[in-house]
């Protein structure tokens, strides 16, 4: 993994000057209900390497899905507010085009001046660029003379802008974040620093079947928590009560559990849980909560780790040098159910250790337990993340220039 990561080819080994350069960005943010931008941290993320090209005098094209418009145009997933938070934070104008393709966009972007920044209406409006659509790709391609992708949290999806376009521009490159992004998730984590402190949470066992495998090849201690623990204690012969299971895992989680061992891998579960008779995930609300020990009775569902696994794990993330954080503790977004995530987050940002937090929940929960300064990286990707710790190749990185 490691290996493959320093190949790429940045937007530091290019020549940019007075160059049309397409940036897949990754700009599916969150909207309010009046379509304005509620949270732009993934915009602020894209700042450096559009700020660099504009610096170098590139004519800077930038281009993004938003939300789901399943290839019909839909007003309601525009970039267009997206273009003036864009422009306030990069303090530079920003000119919003109303497509991504077609002769307009093409006769604009053929005017444009070095230093110009265009956003390019949403892709997704157009069912080709899931598709991977070699016309729709090879019109993106048109655009630009350099093609640089700067949306890890889209590569691990072969579309259009993410892997098509790549055989119809002759430079193609990753920009700062991606970079960095690969550097974290790879190179840190395939040579971290002992003790390497795993902490792995979320529902299901069967989405990190594959990161607990990896890991375990590169961890020194494994923590575990969230509804995936329950998999995990219930096939070992703990009673979960009404808590999410998944029975046709148990194998895993006890190969897991015996892999471990071999490998001389600390991996640790629960030791108690604060539960609720009463929990609804759709309303996401819970009864009266209470903490139990190892054995959760019937008719009670586990909704985060206790206090005493709380300590336990406090503890061990205290004398890690790299920590690697993947997946809630609990149902964290309810009040009664995020003392463990919280906890958890607030041991990773006081232990001095070289810290990775890797995407989606995991993000969240950073930023909502007040620490996101505190860590050394987070994750823009949720799957990507998952998958590129998986060690499963991603096609939005493949598709790029390596070094020599």
């Amino acid at each position: 993994m490691a290996d493959k990561v320093r190949k790429v080819k940045t937007i530091e080994d290019i020549q940019c000057t007075g160059k049309k350069v397409f940036v897949r960005v990754d700009f599916n943010v969150p909207l309010n209900d009046h379509g304005e931008v509620a949270d732009d941290s993934r915009i602020v993320a894209a700042l450096p390497t559009i700020k660099f090209l504009v610096e170098k005098s590139a004519k800077v094209i930038l281009a993004s899905h938003l939300g789901r418009p399943k290839g019909e145009k839909n007003e309601k997933y525009s970039l267009k507010n997206v273009a003036t938070t864009l422009e306030k934070l990069l303090g530079h104008d920003v000119k919003f085009l109303p497509d991504c393709i077609g002769e307009d966009v093409k006769n604009y972007v053929d005017g444009m001046s070095d230093g110009d920044v265009v956003l390019l209406e949403n892709l997704r409006f157009y069912k080709e660029e899931t598709e991977n659509d070699p016309d729709f790709s090879k019109k993106l391609a048109s655009l630009a003379d350099i093609y640089v992708n700067d949306a890890f949290g889209t590569a691990h999806r072969a579309h259009a802008s993410t892997e098509g376009i790549t055989k119809f521009v002759d430079q193609k490159v990753a920009g700062f974040l991606m970079a960095k992004e690969l550097e974290f998730l790879g190179d840190k984590v395939a040579n971290a620093e002992s003790p390497f402190v795993v902490i792995l949470g979320g529902a299901k066992v069967s989405d990190k079947i594959n990161v607990i495998n990896n890991l375990l090849d590169k961890a020194d201690i494994m923590l575990i928590g969230g509804a995936m623990s329950y998999t995990f204690l219930a096939a070992i012969g703990n009673k979960v009560g009404s808590s999410l299971v998944e029975a046709d895992k148990f194998s895993v989680a006890t190969d897991a559990i015996k892999k471990a061992k071999g490998l001389g891998v600390k991996l640790m579960l629960p030791i108690d849980h604060v539960v609720t008779s009463n929990f609804d995930k759709e309303k996401m609300v819970v009864g009266n909560v209470r903490t139990v020990d190892l054995d959760i009775p019937d008719g009670e569902v586990g909704i985060d780790i206790g206090p005493k696994t709380v300590e336990l794990y406090r503890k061990e993330i205290s004398k890690a040098k790299t920590i690697l954080w993947n997946g809630p503790m609990g149902v964290f977004e309810i009040k009664q159910a995020s003392a463990g995530t919280f906890s958890v987050a607030e041991a990773i940002a006081k232990s001095g250790a070289m810290s990775i937090i890797g995407g989606g929940d995991s993000s969240k929960a950073i930023k909502d337990s007040g620490f996101t300064d505190d860590v050394s990286f987070i994750s823009t990707g949720g799957g990507a993340s998952l998958e590129f710790l998986e060690g499963t190749p991603l096609p939005g990185v493949e598709a790029l220039d390596k070094l020599d």
